[in-house]
């Protein structure tokens, strides 16, 4: 469980990890959305090429990018199966007919790039957890929420809850491995039995997780209330964030990505 990249921060001395929280905010999202866009193999390709660079640059350990992937290797495996045996159309070219089963090639087709897009997905969006502390994440966020002020959006607010749910996943994560390794002592077996008799043995896992969540909770609110905490208004910063060359050069190399390969991938698909 250790291995969910969601809230992780490796800190490093990377061109990625010195970048404006903004700049990442904003270049992740587009890559997220570039990500659905692309739709021939060679974009994937070129696309997964842009990601391993960025892993280069960022200065983040491979080993540790691919064991983030195994959390979601279920869900990744699921999604394809299910776009194997129900995204067929009628009159496509059948590989197999086995009873109700059809696999067609339209059917692998889309399996794949579904698969492809969802390590992509996963792989991005880690590295921008990977290269972004709490803080800067708050602050970025704050900055990018500041002109909605003005309608009244409580942008301190919104970015400081989504900081400390995201920085509050590996510690829960963290919590439900202890507490299962403390049932396994116990005599708790969690991998026997059917899918539902799996479920209820998480049971005795979910009630002291919870409790254990609120109490965490409670001694942040209490922490932050004993160091004078009031909100984001009239607050000061210690670092202003700045946009600088850099930030300009990952915005532009962000733009070139999504018109090179994304944009003439999804022209290719159709």
């Amino acid at each position: 469980m250790r291995a969910v990249p969601i809230g992780q921060y490796l800190p490093r001395d990377s061109a990625v990890h010195r970048l404006d929280p903004r700049t990442k905010i904003l270049a992740t999202t587009v890559l997220t959305v570039a990500v659905f866009l692309v739709g021939t193999f060679l974009g994937h390709a070129l696309f997964a090429a842009v990601v391993a660079g960025l892993i280069l640059v960022s200065r983040i350990p491979p080993r540790t990018v691919l064991a983030g992937l195994r959390p979601v290797l279920f869900l990744l495996l699921l999604t394809v199966l299910l776009n194997l045996l129900f995204s067929g159309t009628t009159g496509s070219r059948v590989l197999l007919r086995m009873g109700p089963v059809v696999l067609t090639v339209e059917a692998v087709t889309r399996a794949v790039f579904v698969g492809l897009r969802l390590l992509l997905l996963v792989v991005v969006t880690s590295l921008f957890t990977y290269t972004t502390s709490p803080m800067e994440l708050t602050d970025g966020m704050e900055r990018l929420l500041r002109p909605f002020r003005r309608v009244g959006v409580p942008g301190h607010e919104l970015a400081m809850m989504m900081s400390i749910a995201l920085r509050f996943i590996p510690t829960l994560l963290e919590e439900a491995e202890r507490i299962m390794k403390a049932q396994m002592a116990r005599g708790a077996e969690f991998g026997r039995g059917n899918l539902v008799q799996r479920a209820r043995a998480l049971l005795p896992i979910l009630v002291p997780l919870f409790v254990s969540a609120f109490r965490r909770a409670d001694e942040l609110a209490l922490a932050m209330e004993a160091r004078g905490y009031r909100g984001g208004e009239g607050r000061t910063r210690m670092r202003e964030l700045r946009f600088g060359a850099r930030d300009l050069v990952a915005a532009v190399v962000t733009v070139m990505v999504v018109l090179l390969v994304a944009l003439p991938g999804r022209v290719a698909w159709r």
